[in-house]
């Protein structure tokens, strides 16, 4: 099954499925066992990367809809 990931209006990124979160110098976060995390988008979270509530709290306002991008340049 693919991991899914769905972003949350006025919230967090929701990842569903086999996680392995890793932080900028490769060290693993232990997720307990969760097969369901929500990641801070907010920048608000005393948490982070990981969401606790706070946009809520903190007026956080952002609608994302889905939209295909354009492939990628070519690197030269």
């Amino acid at each position: 099954m693919p991991t899914k990931v769905t972003i949350v209006n006025n919230g967090a990124i929701r990842i569903e499925g086999d996680i392995i979160l890793q932080d900028s110098e490769g060290n693993t976060y232990g997720l307990g066992g969760r097969g369901v995390i929500s990641l801070c988008r907010c920048g608000l979270a005393e948490n982070k990367p990981f969401c606790d509530g706070a946009h809520g709290r903190g007026g956080f306002n952002s609608l994302c809809k889905a939209r295909d991008l354009p492939p990628p340049k070519p690197k030269l």
